[in-house]
């Protein structure tokens, strides 16, 4: 065994005994601790959880590859830009009305704004959004195996399954609350130490952030002696409206996702759910921000490496990388194919190695490359975890106990909900093994499609009262059923269409959204509206403080 696997092996093993001792002290029994963790979580706390919720293996993994390769700098901000102002909108919008409404999940506030139809379809949308995503989650998984403990994808995602099942199931959202609270400080440390450590070797200034601004001008050279676009030129591989599509398909997406929703049910007050969405952003952007220089910092040193080696002369990290496939030759062909002297251009680099190979691109210790090995596990796990509750809660919660047995006792309950979530676990590893694109790829795809279903409906269930149950069921069919055709038909894994007027799958999710909008509009006019009292009830929770109906709604006489 190598010294990075001994090392990435201490370290996961270290972590993930953290993690089950943490799921065991914070195990619950009762709905209100599966679901919500009993609505008692700190600000603070909070934040921290729904960053290690939010910066899953799409940001810990692949958001520098994205901005370094697969989108040449500029036209990788879609992701920063979207990410992070979905954020925004959850602050302001949604976050603080919906937590004052008081109910469990998604589906329930769809289900008691609207009616049962829409719960049912709300719950099929939320299933389908958090399967796409728990998938790139499970990859990412199976790729850190992959690599640094030398063991096949299919055994790394059976191992990430096996720790989630252990603290999703036992804690419920108390115990992924706060697995996710060590989580993220894992993730965090493991991004930071090779992130400064790199930029104070390269450039001699240890913030990142500011670092990488000094090698632009030697990369934007770079790139272009071997004819390629300017890294931080403009518009270079997304055309602007493109751009815009998809930078709205992720923010309006980020709004309506309901595993981030959920984590605004376990804050103490409305107050404090206001306060966790900014220890939140908080949070986030301390990775955001240093992610871009990940990236440059990384494509650098990758371009001067291959500057005209040979197989026999390359560097230790491209033969390890590309003895496990994720490096081949630009034909597809393995690297063995490559003859004579190559370069940067003559190779394929897997997106999804870059923040994992960088510190051994970057000449740093075998410590280092574990952990950072152990922060892609937290990140992936963390966010798989909150999916998997999703999924758990809406089968259990909206499902069984609304539709099915409303009588069923507390431990009824419960156990209904484990045996959800153990399900959904084996369904996100067989996902995990078979994803439908790269890690971010397919998360991206998630964001469109919660843009699509959810974003109208819940904005327009709070800010216009006169939204029917016809309108919000229709939208969400209309807007959930065009986008997911649209992405089936141009992914190249499906049908590999250029699509309408070349709008990628990763940006249809805003004309959904659009769609949706303007479905659940026209219908809403044309049936019955909502019940007086359900229309001064939505008036109500945008007032401040704790109104009559509001606290009569909570108490369950609404």
């Amino acid at each position: 065994m190598s010294a990075i696997q001994t090392w990435t092996l201490i370290f996961a093993i270290l972590t993930f005994s953290v993690y089950i001792y943490i799921a065991y002290a914070s195990r619950v029994s009762d709905t209100a601790g599966f679901y919500v963790a009993g609505g008692g979580i700190p600000a603070p706390a909070n934040g921290a959880a729904i960053a290690a919720d939010w910066m899953s293996a799409a940001s810990f993994i692949s958001l520098a590859g994205i901005v370094g390769l697969a989108y040449n700098g500029y036209a990788g901000g879609v992701f920063l830009m979207g990410w992070t102002g979905g954020y925004v909108l959850l602050a302001l919008l949604l976050a603080p009305y919906l937590r004052k409404f008081g109910k469990y999940t998604l589906p329930d506030f769809v289900g008691d704004r609207y009616n049962e139809t829409a719960r049912l379809v709300a719950v099929l949308a939320a299933i389908v959004v958090s399967f796409v995503y728990v998938a790139g989650q499970m990859a990412g998984v199976g790729l850190v195996f992959q690599r640094f403990l030398n063991v096949g994808t299919t055994t790394g995602v059976i191992i990430g399954m096996a720790i989630v099942f252990f603290y999703a199931v036992l804690g419920g959202m108390k115990g992924i609350t706060w697995t996710q609270v060590a989580q993220y400080s894992v993730l965090i440390v493991a991004y930071l130490i090779p992130a400064v450590a790199v930029s104070a070797k390269v450039t001699g200034v240890p913030l990142p952030q500011i670092g990488f601004g000094q090698i632009l001008d030697e990369l934007n050279g770079l790139q272009a002696d071997f004819g390629l676009a300017e890294y931080s030129g403009a518009f270079t591989q997304i055309s602007m409206p493109n751009m815009i599509l998809i930078t709205a398909a992720l923010m309006f997406g980020t709004a309506g996702l309901p595993h981030v929703i959920v984590r605004f049910y376990t804050a103490k007050s409305v107050r404090a759910a206001r306060y966790s969405a900014l220890w939140a952003i908080f949070f986030i952007a301390i990775l955001y921000t240093t992610a871009p220089s990940v990236a440059a910092f990384t494509k650098l040193q990758i371009i001067k490496d291959l500057d005209g080696t040979t197989l026999a002369d390359a560097p230790g990290w491209f033969n390890t990388w590309s003895d496990v496939g994720l490096i081949t030759a630009a034909s597809g062909d393995p690297v063995s194919s490559l003859t004579g002297t190559f370069s940067y251009t003559d190779v394929a680099i897997n997106n999804d190695i870059i923040v994992l190979a960088s510190p051994e691109i970057g000449g740093l210790p075998a410590p280092i490359v574990g952990l950072v090995a152990a922060g892609a596990l937290a990140a992936a796990l963390s966010t798989a975890s909150g999916l998997l509750l999703v999924i758990s809660s809406s089968v259990a919660n909206d499902v069984y106990f609304k539709k099915i047995n409303p009588q069923a006792s507390e431990a009824r309950q419960l156990m209904v909900g484990r045996i959800a979530m153990g399900a959904a676990i084996v369904v996100a590893g067989y996902l995990g093994i078979n994803p439908p694109g790269f890690v971010a790829q397919v998360v991206a795809l998630a964001f469109g499609l919660a843009a699509a279903s959810f974003f109208p409906i819940l904005v327009l269930g709070i800010f216009w009262k006169k939204t029917t149950a016809a309108g919000a069921a229709t939208g969400m069919i209309v807007g959930l059923s065009v986008t997911f055709a649209y992405m089936l038909w141009t992914l190249p894994i499906y049908g590999g269409s250029a699509g309408i007027l070349e709008i990628p799958p990763t940006g249809i999710g805003t004309i959904g959204m659009l769609i949706n909008f303007a479905v659940t509009m026209s219908v809403s006019m044309f049936t019955k509206a909502p019940s007086q009292q359900m229309q001064d009830l939505v008036e109500e929770i945008r007032y401040p403080g704790r109104t009559k109906l509001v606290a009569q709604h909570a108490e369950g006489e609404v």
